[in-house]
C-alpha cells in the first residue's frame, strides 16, 4: 500500500486531534493522503474554505499530505483522481455499522473502491468534533481536543 494514495473524508468541523492522528498514521501507510474536506448540506461551524486552511495549517509538516475541498459524492471524487482508498476513522462499533453501510453503497457506484477503517489512538477513542464543537459553544476549554489552529478560531468565535 506504501506506493497508493488514499483519501480521508470528512467534513472536519472542527478539526480535531483525533483527525490529526488518524492522517499522521495514514500518511505512514501510503505514498500520499488526500485530506479531502467535504462541504456541507448542513450548516457547519467554519466555512468550506475556512475548514480547508485549517486543515492546511495543521497538516504542513507533513510532506505527502495534500489539503482538497470538495462539493461533490465521494466516488465521483475518487474516480476523477484515479484513486481507489478510502480511509475511515472508526471509535465504536455504531461507527463501524454506519461506515460499512456507506462503503457498501459506495462500492455499488465505485466498485473499485476500498476502505480502510483505522482505530483511533486509545486517548482520542471518545473524541468527536460534534462534542467539541458544543463543547466550545458552551465556554468549555477544549484546548486539549484540537490543535492551537483550531482552538485560537474556536475562541474567536465564541
Amino acid at each position: 500500500m506504501k506506493d497508493a494514495t488514499a483519501v480521508f473524508p470528512g467534513s472536519f468541523d472542527p478539526f480535531t486531534r483525533g483527525h490529526e492522528n488518524l492522517v499522521r498514521r495514514a500518511s505512514s501507510m501510503f505514498e500520499k493522503v488526500i485530506v479531502a474536506v467535504a462541504a456541507s448540506r448542513q450548516e457547519t461551524l467554519f466555512p468550506l474554505a475556512e475548514r480547508v486552511e485549517i486543515a492546511a495549517e495543521v497538516l504542513c509538516p507533513i510532506p505527502n499530505v495534500q489539503i482538497i475541498g470538495f462539493d461533490c459524492l465521494l466516488v465521483d471524487f475518487l474516480r476523477e483522481r484515479g484513486i481507489r482508498i478510502v480511509v475511515r476513522g472508526v471509535r465504536t462499533l455504531a461507527d463501524f455499522e454506519y461506515e460499512a453501510r456507506m462503503m457498501a453503497m459506495n462500492r455499488k457506484l465505485y466498485p473499485a473502491m476500498e476502505t480502510v477503517f483505522l482505530l483511533p489512538a486509545e486517548e482520542h477513542g471518545y473524541l468527536s468534533a460534534s462534542v467539541v464543537r458544543e463543547i466550545a459553544r458552551h465556554g468549555g476549554d477544549v484546548s486539549q481536543f484540537v490543535p492551537e489552529a483550531v482552538f485560537s478560531r474556536l475562541r474567536r468565535k465564541f
